[in-house]
């Protein structure tokens, strides 16, 4: 599980298909505190850690399905992008963001981009499915940030980034058209599920 709450910006280093889509990522993390078999969560997508070195920086190796590269934007990841990173939640951490499964509901296109005083309004098109879990006011993990959604209109809706969040996450970088990792609230989706059957 995770919050939603990035902690580091990684870089992908190296992509090789071995069966398996196999990817080196840069971090800022300490490798020496990282198991090997350690969840952590790149662009909101839960993988596993299979190998760890420092040269010629601190890296971990993980191993795509290709279940995982074709329900999320991985497919679309070349050496030098940035990802935004968080390590698993422990016993203890604090919440800040919101429960996060790190398993990519779908991909979300950027639509819209408008200044909002120092901040950015990005308008995001959800696919059909997942249109009807995304609420005003409710919680979204997006590229596995934690946001909150500030209007709805059909697939569309519109979140507000401050510079904080741009300066320490891959928000900087948004740019039209990119596809997104969208997880939707847990909690939203299990409010469907009962609808369903009341």
């Amino acid at each position: 599980m995770f919050t939603g709450i990035v902690t580091d910006m990684g870089e992908v280093l190296a992509l090789e298909q071995r069966g398996d889509l196999r990817a080196r990522i840069g971090t800022g993390y300490d490798v020496a505190g990282i198991d090997i078999g350690a969840s952590i969560a790149c662009d909101g997508v839960c993988l596993t850690v299979i190998a760890l070195g420092r040269e010629p920086r601190n890296w971990f190796d993980v191993e795509i399905s290709a279940e995982s590269v074709a329900k999320t934007n991985i497919g679309a990841w070349t050496p030098g992008k940035r990802l935004n990173l968080e390590r698993a939640l422990k016993v203890g951490d604090e919440l800040g963001g919101h429960i996060v499964s790190g398993h990519v509901d779908g991909v979300a296109e950027v639509v819209g981009l408008r200044p909002e005083g120092d901040s950015l309004r990005v308008t995001f098109r959800a696919p059909e499915a997942l249109a009807r879990f995304i609420a005003p006011k409710g919680s979204v993990a997006l590229n596995g940030t934690s946001l909150t959604v500030n209007e709805v209109e059909g697939r569309d809706f519109g979140i507000n980034f401050i510079p904080h969040t741009r300066q320490v996450t891959t928000w900087g970088e948004v740019a039209l058209g990119q596809q997104i990792n969208l997880e939707v609230d847990t909690m939203a989706r299990y409010v469907a599920r009962l609808r369903e059957f009341g």
